[in-house]
């Protein structure tokens, strides 16, 4: 820890005025900032400087910046700093800051501020010059903005466009504008404009959806209350013209989303006033809500849709009903008029190598193999399954050579790796991880290997999980299917008869390992249990001394955690993948979930079905991870596909009470 600093109020102004020539403190806020106590150290100034920043309050900011003058990660005192003013910094100011800290990730990150602010400006001079340093390029808006100064050069980017508009909560100012930019220079019709539409539809997105109905010269008050109102416009009826049309569709679907009975009602009532390609329009806005019910009159419904243009969310739930019903030949067809990018998914591929398989049984299907060896190298759930199809079950490989001492200590070496570690005892998980991937883009594989066991020394278990997974050609799966508290869980799982390599695979995907992981709704530790949850274990195993906040503790998270999954998994016929949905999303929704089904479906056509997308990939992410760590423990070739099993209708046998 680092020594407490000497608040000496009087020698403010000096200090920051030497610290960064760019900011000068005023003598008002030196009287009016907070005094911190003599036992605060220069970590506590420097939390309380980063939660000032969030707060937007420059006086603390300056504050606290002053008092960290020889703070041993300035690079983050500086940017802290500039980060409230940002719209007021001239160029001189953020060059000078860049060049200061060149390379780091931090300055990448100021990097992605100044360019937004440069597209806010149109400054696509600067933009231009500024964009392909930006390393990381994981800012849509920036991408949007990247769009508008090529469409100011003249450029023709409306197939870039469409590419990348697919999330319209996500917009912002820059994906908005470029929009309006393609409207205005033609690049964008009006079949562009309401696709967009029926997105901002599907994802509750008023107002861009708003904001383009303008563009088309429709009324954005009826476009806002088509989604947020939806039963106001069809009351109304779907009136004259295609926007009323396509409005009315918007509020079809939105209708559909909480009743989808009256949504179905409101399209069938309209089909005399609606073309066909409206109408198949409406079948597909109605088929999505039906999907994400699991409605077994969402099959139909898709057939409904033929020729309506469907969004990717669309296409994608048309497929799993598809798998839902058995109708291989409306998932392959689904599948092929995915967009390029979508059905290069492992997902897709898969199912689509799986649809050319049934529907020529028992014959060699050329295509199809080459599908499963373009995706069977991949470690993932669709790359596992793959492999299976192509008669291999999962065996490791004979570990290489073990990292060295030396190896260790050059990541040790490592000033962004130190800062990481820095920022993990202090618990910013979140900056810290923004340090130890920065530095990885140009490590070996080799070196991946040695920063995941340096991880590992520093006990940031996650951190080794997913450095160690970016290997390709060594790997060591110690690493990426670690098994720490083998003391704990061993005992706990033995006693309980359940599958130790499952519930690591569970644990693997709900924490990654770290101790103190807290979930947004309030999930504590490594088996992820809910206070609630825990409550309600502890009295039906008999612990009366539970409070909530041992939860943290190893032992009891895993002793109340894996008696949970065993009430779980004891009412769903011992199958692990219904056990780890109902973990994921609750038995209430599983049961609800189960009780949809007709007869026995396939493990992984379960898994792909899943509604919530949370839950879709946590089933499969826990159920792989459970056949790696199986092959770990046991040494022996392992099947994802028996593990996986098959899903029968709804069994009453789990408790109803079970949170």
């Amino acid at each position: 820890m680092i020594s407490p600093l000497k608040w000496i109020a009087g020698t403010v102004l000096c200090v920051a005025s030497a610290l960064n020539p760019l900011v000068v403190l005023a003598q008002s806020a030196v009287s009016a900032a907070p005094v911190l106590p003599d036992s605060r150290s220069e970590d506590d100034a420097f939390l309380l400087l980063r939660d000032a920043v969030r707060k937007d309050d420059i006086e603390k900011v300056d504050f606290y910046a002053s008092r960290l003058v020889n703070y041993q990660i300035p690079s983050y005192v500086d940017y802290y700093r500039l980060k409230p003013r940002i719209r007021q910094l001239t160029e001189a100011q953020f060059r000078d800051y860049l060049a200061r800290y060149q390379g780091s990730a931090i300055a990448d990150r100021f990097r992605n501020d100044w360019l937004l602010e440069l597209g806010r400006k149109r400054d696509w001079v600067v933009f231009d010059e500024q964009y392909p340093q930006f390393a990381l390029d994981d800012d849509t808006q920036l991408k949007c903005y990247a769009l508008m100064s090529k469409l100011a050069k003249g450029q023709n980017v409306a197939d870039d466009a469409r590419k990348l508009l697919l999330s319209p909560p996500g917009y912002g100012e820059a994906c908005g504008s470029l929009i309006a930019a393609l409207a205005q220079s033609g690049q964008f019709d009006s079949n562009d404009l309401w696709a967009q539409i029926r997105l901002a539809g599907q994802s509750n997105a008023t107002g861009p959806a708003r904001r383009i109905a303008t563009l088309l010269g429709a009324s954005d008050a009826k476009m806002a209350q088509a989604i947020d109102l939806p039963a106001l416009v069809l009351a109304k009826g779907p009136g004259i013209g295609r926007p009323d049309h396509e409005m009315y569709l918007v509020a079809v679907g939105r209708m559909a989303r909480s009743t989808l009975k009256l949504g179905v009602v409101a399209l069938q009532k309209a089909s005399g006033k609606l073309t066909a390609p409206e109408m198949a329009i409406g079948w597909g806005n109605v088929a999505l809500q039906a999907s994400y019910n699991l409605a077994p009159e969402a099959y139909e419904y898709w057939q409904k849709s033929a020729g309506a243009p469907l969004t990717q969310e669309q296409l994608q739930w048309k497929a799993r009903i598809a798998l839902r019903e058995g109708d291989w030949a409306l998932v392959r067809s689904t599948i092929e008029s995915m967009p390029a990018a979508l059905r290069q998914d492992p997902t897709w591929v898969y199912w689509l190598a799986r649809s050319l398989q049934a529907q020529a049984p028992g014959q060699p299907n050329a295509k199809a193999t080459a599908l499963y060896r373009s995706i069977s190298d991949q470690s993932n759930f669709y790359g596992l399954l793959a492999n299976e199809e192509l008669g291999n079950h999962l065996v490791l490989p004979p570990p290489g050579a073990p990292i060295t001492p030396a190896e260790i200590a050059a990541m040790a070496a490592n000033p962004g790796l130190a800062r990481a570690l820095k920022f993990f005892n202090m618990r910013l998980r979140f900056e810290g991880t923004r340090e130890w991937n920065w530095e990885l883009r140009s490590m070996t594989e080799r070196q991946h290997l040695a920063a995941a066991e340096f991880a590992r020394q520093n006990n940031v278990l996650d951190r080794m999980v997913n450095t160690s997974d970016r290997t390709r050609l060594e790997v060591d799966y110690t690493q990426r299917y670690p098994t720490p508290h083998d003391d704990v869980m061993h005992p706990a799982t033995q006693t309980l008869g359940l599958d130790k390599a499952w519930v690591y695979g569970l644990i693997r995907q709900e924490s990654r390992f770290i101790m103190d992981a807290q979930s947004h709704v309030g999930a504590s530790g490594l088996m992820q249990v809910m206070p609630s949850t825990a409550r309600y274990v502890a009295k039906k195993i008999g612990l009366t001394d539970f409070v909530v906040e041992t939860l943290s503790d190893v032992r009891t998270n895993v002793m109340l955690g894996t008696n949970y999954l065993n009430m779980v998994i004891g009412g769903l016929d011992g199958s692990q993948v219904l056990a780890t949905a109902a973990y994921n999303a609750g038995p209430g929704r599983l049961r609800i979930w189960r009780a949809t089904m007709t007869r026995p479906l396939e493990g992984a056509v379960f898994a792909e079905t899943v509604p919530y997308t949370e839950t879709r990939n946590y089933v499969k992410n826990v159920m792989a991870n459970a056949t790696y760590y199986a092959a770990l423990a046991e040494k022996s070739p392992q099947s994802l596909k028996a593990r996986l099993g098959t899903v029968g209708p709804k069994n009453s046998a789990i408790a109803a009470d079970l949170p």
